[in-house]
């Protein structure tokens, strides 16, 4: 096997393919392993986070990076105008791809050099490995082979880069993808010199994610209420810690304390400066409460029409020194293909099969709310229409199945405890009207 000094245009596309899950701050950090010396010379859209030892390079210019296992961040959308590439430059964060398909891609552009080549014949680099989004949760898979890109030229037209074994090199191609069903992707263009045989190659990584793998306990819990029952079932107790565990998160009583009890010795401006690092996301510190969860879900059945009911949703955030970017809330509900209106939030059917329609998506409005703020919530109201034959308040019918916020499950109330129905006193309230009218022709027959 030999080795080439080959030289590409590497362009890095990461698409995030999730429906309700986004990538936020601090955002992705994709690293890789290089199967050889290979460097980076240049970069745009992105940086390296460490430049490496470069001594084995001559030159009187310094690659970008000479690491063997390089981490590459976004930049953010500050970047000088030059150092940009297009769908680069949103620090990391990734949208849904329901909330917004746009922002829900990321890239950026290498040079790269020394390639290590795989085969004789067709200059063909060898492929990288060890790939790593760099957000909790998320494992990836190797790089492997795929058709090569195909580019749209107009409506009718599309071009790829093929193999070409004479003649001027063309360009060079390169592709990955991550995401969690389907890959983000990560192509590559270049040109390579003095060579005989190039090959277009497009490769692809996918990246799963795992709750379980992001956090051992859960993040957020849902608490329930209705008109016709005074019984407020809360959070189970520990949904997300314990406050007497050692590893749960801290707590504090009030907003006000936090400078006390978790920053001792720190002035006021210190402290709020503390969750806008970019670098790491900062510490949990979570309002004391029996469930410890930094979101609460609250479901309220609130009022009861002849074709309609409505149901109010509230979310709180916990959390002291977090806010909760571009959230969004997933629920199932059968009535929810019913939905007739709804406030203050934007809503998209997630999954519609046949006459199924039973999960919806909730978001906030930009520039309104969509940014839940530290010890802040986000109200909404839900008018649904009753159908016939299926809707009913017994047996806690009229509440969520399950809940996801920001694409994590969140622990639901045991069945039993829901708020059901009082059949007993609506059967009493019966009894007395019937005792009543009964006395009243009694007397009516007396005179």
């Amino acid at each position: 096997m030999k080795r080439f000094r080959l030289r590409v245009q590497v362009m890095v596309s990461i698409h995030n393919y999730q429906l309700y899950r986004h990538i936020e701050q601090p955002g992705w950090r994709l690293s890789w392993n290089w199967p050889g010396m290979e460097v980076i010379w240049d970069s745009r859209g992105a940086e390296a986070t460490e430049q490496g030892d470069c001594k084995h390079v001559a030159g009187p210019k310094l690659p970008h990076c000479c690491e063997r296992r390089p981490t590459m961040v976004d930049l953010p959308p500050s970047a000088p105008y030059t150092m940009q590439v297009t769908n680069c430059c949103r620090g990391g964060v990734l949208s849904s791809l329901t909330q917004n398909n746009a922002t829900a891609l990321g890239a950026f552009q290498m040079s790269v050099g020394s390639f290590k080549v795989a085969r004789q014949g067709k200059v063909e680099p060898e492929k990288p490995w060890g790939f790593d989004l760099g957000v909790p949760g998320y494992t990836c898979s190797n790089a492997t082979d795929v058709p090569p890109t195909r580019t749209k030229v107009d409506k009718r037209r599309y071009v790829q880069v093929l193999c070409n074994n004479a003649g001027p090199p063309p360009d060079f191609l390169l592709g990955l993808i991550l995401d969690e069903t389907m890959p983000a992707v990560l192509s590559c263009a270049g040109f390579a010199t003095d060579l005989t045989s190039v090959c277009a190659v497009t490769w692809r990584v996918i990246c799963s994610f795992s709750q379980y793998r992001e956090a051992p306990a859960p993040s957020c819990c849902v608490s329930l209420s209705s008109f016709y029952n005074s019984t407020i079932v809360t959070c189970p107790k520990c949904s997300c810690a314990c406050r007497s565990a050692p590893s749960s998160s801290r707590c504090v009583r009030q907003r006000s304390i936090i400078l006390y009890s978790a920053f001792p010795g720190t002035d006021q401006s210190t402290v709020h400066a503390l969750p806008g690092g970019d670098d790491d996301s900062a510490a949990p510190i979570v309002r004391c409460s029996d469930h410890m969860c930094p979101i609460r879900v609250h479901w309220h059945v609130k009022t009861n029409y002849r074709q309609y009911w409505r149901v109010k949703v509230t979310i709180n955030n916990y959390n002291q020194v977090k806010n909760y970017s571009d959230w969004n809330l997933v629920m199932q509900h059968p009535n929810l293909q019913s939905l007739t209106q709804l406030f203050s939030v934007t809503y998209h059917p997630l999954i519609q099969y046949g006459t199924l329609n039973d999960t919806g998506m909730f978001w906030g409005v930009p520039n309104y709310n969509q940014m839940l703020l530290q010890d802040g919530n986000v109200q909404t109201e839900i008018v649904l229409k009753k159908d016939e034959g299926q809707f009913t308040f017994s047996q806690g019918w009229a509440f969520p199945r399950k809940i996801y916020f920001d694409g994590r499950e969140c622990v639901m109330p045991p069945v039993d405890q829901y708020p059901f129905l009082p059949n007993g006193a609506s059967a009493t309230r019966w009894s007395f009207i019937a005792g009543s009218c009964l006395l009243l022709l009694l007397v009516l027959v007396l005179l």
